[in-house]
């Protein structure tokens, strides 16, 4: 269900019982004035899309309403469950919310849909499922108080796969366990800081109810959570190339994310049926809120370094030669 509301002629302001309504999409010229129904509607939206540039959170600027809007029609006509899952989701998981409940929310919810319909469509698409084997998947270098955690799976863009989960969750343990250590660098080898799950290990869970256990008792979140409130700025994620789907949820926990010029961001996982499920529905409104997030999760569009950092999204962009290769993440950051 898909409701588009004009903010330019709102005819009546929105019914806040109504908490299970679908969607909301918002259009208009503008920032709505202050106590308006037009203002009441951008509070109430999903987002609000507009070709006026805006501060105001709940408004993202676009190109073209009219085209947004036609690829957001067809991106929830594919997968209207996992749409409206996810915009009931962005809503439960309020500011101020904990990291542990907001994470169980959000597991239940994307169980939900590993047993639907357009997730199976989707699986069943896909064809081989597959394990990601290898050793070095994650690696831990410590300099003096500083340690440094890195993807290293460059062949595939540091697809995050259970793999990359167990390292990543023995870094932060490690990390944990260590009052001596000051300042963790979070970053990837090779094009890409993490382009978000491994699809081909998709579908090696069969159980939704094993999947949330799953998830909720094995979370990189919580640990990196738990990171960024013992080191705060000082615990920083490195990011370049593709960052998209978890590997954009989990740079969002860190205390500071720097981005290479030409890094790109997105949540691609309403098209596999499936919503955020690496607790971007928690981290990522915790930087630019609920109605930029549900705008990245919905419509599937990416965004560029600039409006990464104009929304908050990214703290700072890396001083590299726009002329210059990316090296290995260790190298373009140091």
């Amino acid at each position: 269900m898909l409701t588009i509301v004009d903010l330019d002629s709102p005819a009546a302001p929105p019914n806040e019982r109504d908490s299970f309504g679908g969607v909301v999409v918002a259009v208009g010229s503008g920032t709505p004035p202050p106590g308006s129904f037009a203002d009441a509607w951008a509070q109430r939206a999903s987002f609000t899309i507009t070709e006026t540039a805006s501060e105001d959170i709940r408004l993202i600027r676009v190109e073209s309403v009219d085209d947004t809007l036609e690829h957001i029609r067809e991106t929830m006509s594919a997968n209207p469950t996992a749409a409206q899952i996810c915009d009931d989701v962005l809503r439960a998981n309020l500011p101020g919310i904990g990291t542990r409940q907001g994470l169980t929310t959000e597991s239940l919810a994307y169980s939900t849909l590993q047993a639907g319909p357009e997730f199976s469509r989707w699986l069943a698409d896909k064809g081989r499922c597959m394990r990601h084997e290898q050793d070095d998947a994650v690696l831990l270098d410590r300099v003096d108080d500083t340690v440094t955690i890195t993807f290293n799976r460059p062949d595939r863009h540091n697809a995050f796969s259970n793999a990359l989960r167990a390292g990543l969750i023995d870094g932060l343990h490690t990390v944990l366990a260590d009052d001596s250590i000051t300042s963790v660098v979070f970053t990837g080898n090779g094009r890409s800081f993490c382009s978000g799950g491994d699809l081909v290990e998709f579908g090696l869970l069969t159980d939704p109810a094993d999947a949330h256990l799953a998830r909720t008792r094995y979370s990189p979140a919580l640990l990196l959570d738990a990171v960024r409130e013992r080191l705060a700025a000082q615990f920083r994620a490195d990011v370049h190339g593709a960052v998209l789907g978890s590997g954009l949820e989990m740079a969002a926990y860190c205390g500071t994310v720097v981005a290479h010029p030409d890094t790109v961001f997105g949540l691609p996982e309403l098209g596999l049926g499936l919503i955020p499920g690496a607790g971007g529905t928690v981290s990522i409104p915790r930087r630019i809120g609920r109605w930029r997030t549900s705008y990245l999760a919905i419509s599937g569009l990416r965004i560029d370094t600039e409006t990464a950092l104009a929304w908050g999204l990214v703290d700072r962009v890396a001083n590299i030669e726009p002329t210059s290769p990316i090296p290995s993440s260790r190298q373009a950051f140091a």
